[in-house]
């Protein structure tokens, strides 16, 4: 089986300002903002959701193809896409533009400033599912507003299973949006706060959700996740970790843990459980692409974790 991943490829810019903001921003004065920060310490990663689901099911040895537009700048994370071997068949470059940007600068309260330049994103629609021959089973992730509505449209219309995963997309469609995208898709991943979002713009809450895919998922971060189907609602506990260094792009590792557990017909116990542990080592590193793992590594980690083997 191979999974066709939509969604958004973008370059994260991250500075570290040694100082808080609250002590350079006048509260009185914020009408004629104009501020500075000196940010000496700077690192430039590979994101966007379907690049990192992508790179993440591939550490757990799963077919992903992600799809997405990106600009005439993507030649260094095309580079690392191949290094990986991740395909980029379905990579579409959009001239005279940039792939998305998101500029972050943090400080020492882990208050953030963010920039974010959609760019290629917004030409998302041009990609078609049709394009993609093969593919068994699709996800939705934020993308542009368009994209996301002919592919969740065209995966409905092919036939082919998909999960609904809104993210951050979420602000740009509102109920009536929202209850088709439920319509059309077979599962529906969320983390609590989009879940809390998702029931005030529809009217649903997940258990009423569950009635019309065949799961919804809700992430709780360190309190682990709820898979509610029409049988009942499975409580999976959040995998063991050593050291929380960043929380970036945890829920991305964690939805290509689902693919995985569904590409290969596994119970929502498991499924779930291996993209809890996906979350974890993702979250034990900085940036979203930067962790990895042996062969068998994965699999000795999830029996110490969760008592039994998945293999």
């Amino acid at each position: 089986m191979s999974a066709l991943i939509c969604g958004s490829f973008a370059f994260d810019t991250i500075m570290v300002f040694q100082d808080r903001f609250k002590n350079h921003i006048l509260p009185e004065q914020v009408h004629i903002l104009n501020v500075s920060f000196l940010v000496p310490d700077m690192r430039r990663e590979f994101g966007g959701c379907a690049g990192n689901i992508a790179y993440n099911l591939n550490l757990l040895g799963g077919e992903g193809k992600p799809m997405g537009t990106v600009g005439t700048d993507f030649g260094p994370y095309a580079d690392w896409m191949d290094q990986w071997g991740i395909s980029r068949d379905h990579v579409k470059e959009v001239q005279g533009s940039y792939t998305a940007q998101a500029y972050i600068t943090t400080d020492q309260d882990d208050n953030q400033i963010t920039a974010f330049h959609p760019g290629a994103m917004n030409f998302a629609h041009e990609n078609k599912i049709s394009d993609a021959e093969g593919c068994t089973i699709g996800l939705v992730s934020p993308d542009g507003r368009q994209g996301m509505i002919d592919h969740a449209t065209q995966f409905a219309e092919a036939g082919i299973p998909f999960i609904f995963d809104p993210g951050q997309g979420m602000p740009m469609f509102d109920g009536d949006d929202l209850i088709r995208f439920a319509e059309q898709a077979d599962w529906l991943a969320f983390n609590d706060y989009e879940a809390q979002l998702m029931q005030e713009r529809t009217g649903k809450d997940p258990e009423q959700l569950a009635e019309m895919v065949q799961a919804v998922i809700v992430t709780r971060g360190g309190e682990g996740s709820l898979i509610y189907t029409q049988e009942k609602t499975h409580e999976i506990p959040a995998a063991p970790v050593s050291k929380v260094q960043d929380p970036t792009g945890c829920g991305d590792a964690y939805r290509a843990g689902l693919l995985y557990g569904l590409m290969n017909n596994m119970d929502w116990e498991t499924t779930a459980r291996i993209a809890a542990l996906m979350g974890a080592i993702k979250i034990e590193q900085a940036g979203t692409q930067n962790h990895s793992f042996v062969d068998g590594e994965f699999a000795e980690r999830f029996e110490q974790a969760f008592g039994y083997s998945f293999t």
